[in-house]
């Protein structure tokens, strides 16, 4: 077994958690440190706060994966003895590196937003409100007959060939290709300075750009060809819609206070804060982690009866009343759901690539909030 190096292990997360899928001036990727180094021990948290790098340093951690950046507005001293400073200068001195996945945690397909729905056991979940339409690509591929069955099972399941809830879908049809291989060529079939013709089959299928270039190595590893004849067009058809928050239909309709009651057990909540009607029957929730105050009005007009999220004004209360819609305001901290699904995501990598590294969940407190 061996130590897996940090910049493999967030490649990997990165193919899961995509840095294009933030919003504009969000601030994400590696923050401190280097990724350029073995890791033994990564610690998954919400908060980057004095009291988790200490933990860090307890724990030997060489990796912090964050949810909220550490330095979200620009440092005007450095200063190791106080503020964000002096957090930035432990890590640094402790040689421990702090990559931020925010935004794009939220907006990603099976990230944040739907560990939230998944949890609530939400059905017919939609995005909320859409911020990003993956774009699509057509790949065709000529392969000699004999390899067609190899290299569609290598392409599709590598990820091409989504259609709605179809996978492998393809279009294959038969001809003949001719070429001349060179001085120099290393011919599968042929030799070289004559003609060949080759039986092949044109296989083509979609591919999403979040998958294509690993299915275009998958394509490349499975073909016979020294060269490969292959083309790759830009589709107009629409992609995946991705986007922050869900909708979703609750398993059983329930009062708002019974929503609410449940919320605190599930989340494990030393309270929460209630906008409408306590008797009112709930059946779809919108559900956003962190501030929602700007979806108030989208999750009303995606048919929401209660909206979820955190860190709600007063203002934007009032709002919701003239709208008709409530709300459960479960804080901001209810986004630590991630420790446990970035520690999940990221575990099967380790187990399959048999690396000694080990995912830790940060146990130190970081909610600034407590009820009396």
């Amino acid at each position: 077994m061996t130590v897996l190096d940090g910049q493999a292990l967030i490649h990997y997360f990165e193919q899961h958690v995509p840095k294009s899928l933030a919003v504009e001036g969000d601030r994400i990727g590696l923050q401190i440190g280097t990724l350029n180094k073995p890791v033994s021990r990564v610690m998954v948290t919400l908060d980057v706060l004095e009291n988790v790098v200490d933990e860090a340093i307890q724990k030997q951690v060489d990796l912090i994966i964050a949810h909220h950046p550490v330095i979200y507005r620009p440092l005007k001293t450095m200063r190791t003895d106080q503020g964000q400073s002096k957090i930035v200068a432990k890590c640094i001195q402790h040689n421990i590196t702090v990559y931020v996945a925010h935004t794009n945690l939220d907006i990603a397909e099976g990230g944040l937003n739907d560990w939230l729905a998944d949890a609530l056991k939400l059905q017919d979940v939609q995005v909320l409100s859409p911020t990003y339409t993956e774009p699509l690509y057509k790949l065709v591929v000529f392969v000699p007959k004999t390899h067609e069955t190899r290299v569609r099972e290598a392409i599709g399941e590598a990820g091409a060939g989504f259609i709605g809830n179809y996978s492998h879908c393809t279009f294959n049809a038969a001809g003949v290709g001719t070429f001349r291989p060179g001085e120099g060529a290393m011919p599968y079939i042929g030799r070289i300075g004559e003609l060949e013709r080759v039986e092949e089959v044109r296989i083509e299928t979609i591919v999403p750009e979040g998958q294509w270039q690993q299915v275009k190595e998958a394509m490349l590893a499975a073909h016979p060809y020294e060269e490969v004849a292959y083309d790759q067009y830009e589709l107009k058809n629409q992609g995946k819609v991705l986007g922050l928050g869900r909708v979703g239909a609750l398993n059983t309709p329930m009062t708002l206070k019974a929503l609410a009651q449940h919320l605190k057990a599930l989340f494990k909540l030393e309270g929460v804060r209630v906008v409408g009607d306590l008797s009112r029957e709930i059946k779809t929730v919108a559900v956003l982690g962190g501030d929602g105050n700007h979806y108030i009005h989208e999750a009303s007009a995606k048919g929401a009866d209660c909206f979820i999220t955190g860190d709600l004004y007063y203002h934007t209360a009032h709002d919701a009343i003239l709208d008709k819609l409530s709300v459960i305001d479960v804080g901001h901290h209810v986004e630590s759901i991630m420790k446990q699904g970035v520690k999940d995501l990221l575990t099967p990598f380790i187990k399959n690539g048999q690396y000694e590294t080990e995912i830790l969940i940060s146990e130190a407190p970081t909610n600034p909030f407590q009820f009396l």
